[in-house]
């Protein structure tokens, strides 16, 4: 019967000469909230895990969606893009690895404070980026997040500290800021990522030392895509499992594919932090549909077939869809209507990603600093002089 009037209601519109998209049912009929059965995460010196049973609200379930479907988007035209030679230098996308950024987010408060490596599109976007910003960025524009000077692999907004080009400096770093927030008692937590590729340097261990004899309020997370820069975890690392990783600091092992159980460990994480009992160690077990950088096909070190599977089995926005479906949270009309809209919102960012002017040369040094008088810059060499302006 709904959908008879449905049909109506659009026959009726396309009559009077305007394009709707009408939904079979009304919002009253959604279910607001459901309960959901999540994977159990794996834990390294906790004595519970997190709660395998979790309600997401029909709002959450909508905007992590929403959120989820910008990032693919986003990084989808950012290769295309990169194909047509108006992105250049380096790019690290991300598509694959949505649950990852959203379920953090979702976990902690954006007061809190958040660093990345230069696969950092996503967390430039939940932290508060817009897509224009982030797309001008790319290709090098006055309107980019950085004022076009940053690029792909270096991103800031308001409590995020990047994009760092650096494999794994950016732990020391975020410890450093967890440091901050101890000193200041804001009750506020540092998290800091890195890939499975990093997990092996050494600053990274040194870092976990300190952070645990001063009890930091820091999240360190692994976000283990299984590759590295194109080499299987198997062939690079005598231990795998990267959550025990810190020996002494607690970790967590989750299903990185699933936004619910990422939300669901990194409160867990944060609550433990936030009690002032020290850092926690987390990995976080997601996969990347593209190669490691645009420089890499990815199927030389892995099948398409594997990542066809995965995108099958997997996927974190797939996964998210069927549940609120399932759940009878929303309507497929609806969900198409956010990815109309996100389309939208992504190729009219792209346009103006290419239309802005390019900075001057005359703005090359500004914002060394955030707040300092104007100084003179050494150029390439000694006798030419470049102005600086915060």
């Amino acid at each position: 019967m709904l959908t008879n009037i449905s049909n109506v209601l659009r026959a009726c519109a396309q009559r009077n000469g305007s394009v709707a998209l009408v939904s079979a049912r009304t919002y009253a009929d959604f279910t607001t909230e459901a309960s959901f059965e999540i994977k159990k995460c794996d834990i390294h010196k906790f004595e519970e895990a997190p709660a395998t049973e979790v309600v997401m609200t029909r709002d959450e379930g909508l905007k992590y969606y929403r959120v989820m479907q910008t990032i693919r988007r986003m990084e989808l035209k950012a290769d295309q893009l990169y194909k047509q030679k108006i992105i250049r230098g380096f790019c690290h996308l991300y598509d694959g690895q949505e649950a990852c950024a959203v379920g953090i987010e979702a976990g902690i408060n954006l007061s809190d404070h958040l660093i990345t490596a230069y696969r950092a599109h996503g967390y430039t976007y939940t932290r508060g980026g817009t897509v224009k910003q982030i797309m001008s960025e790319l290709t090098g524009r006055k309107g980019g997040i950085a004022k076009g000077k940053g690029g792909s692999m270096h991103m800031y907004t308001k409590n995020f500290y990047g994009g760092n080009g650096i494999v794994g400096a950016q732990v020391p770093l975020g410890a450093g800021v967890a440091l901050a927030c101890q000193y200041l008692e804001n009750n506020q937590v540092s998290v800091s990522l890195y890939g499975d590729g990093a997990a092996n340097q050494g600053q990274i261990f040194e870092t976990y030392n300190m952070a645990a004899l001063w009890k930091l309020p820091a999240i360190f997370i692994c976000e283990n895509n299984r590759y590295g820069m194109g080499t299987s975890v198997e062939r690079s690392a005598a231990s795998t499992d990267y959550y025990k990783r810190g020996d002494y600091i607690p970790g967590l092992r989750v299903d990185g594919m699933d936004v619910l159980c990422v939300r669901e460990a990194t409160k867990f994480a944060a609550d433990h932090c936030r009690a002032g009992k020290g850092p926690v160690l987390m990995e976080l077990q997601t996969y990347r549909y593209h190669g490691h950088s645009m420089s890499d096909p990815g199927v030389s070190y892995r099948t398409r077939e594997e990542i066809q599977e995965v995108r099958g089995k997997s996927d974190p926005i797939s996964l998210l869809k069927d549940r609120m479906l399932s759940n009878n949270m929303a309507s497929i009309e609806e969900l198409k209507e956010i990815d109309v809209s996100v389309r939208k919102e992504i190729e009219d960012a792209a346009q103006f990603a290419t239309t802005d002017p390019e900075p001057p040369l005359e703005e090359l040094c500004n914002h060394i600093f955030h707040d300092n008088s104007p100084m003179e810059v050494r150029g390439v060499n000694p006798w030419t002089k470049l102005k600086s302006v915060s």
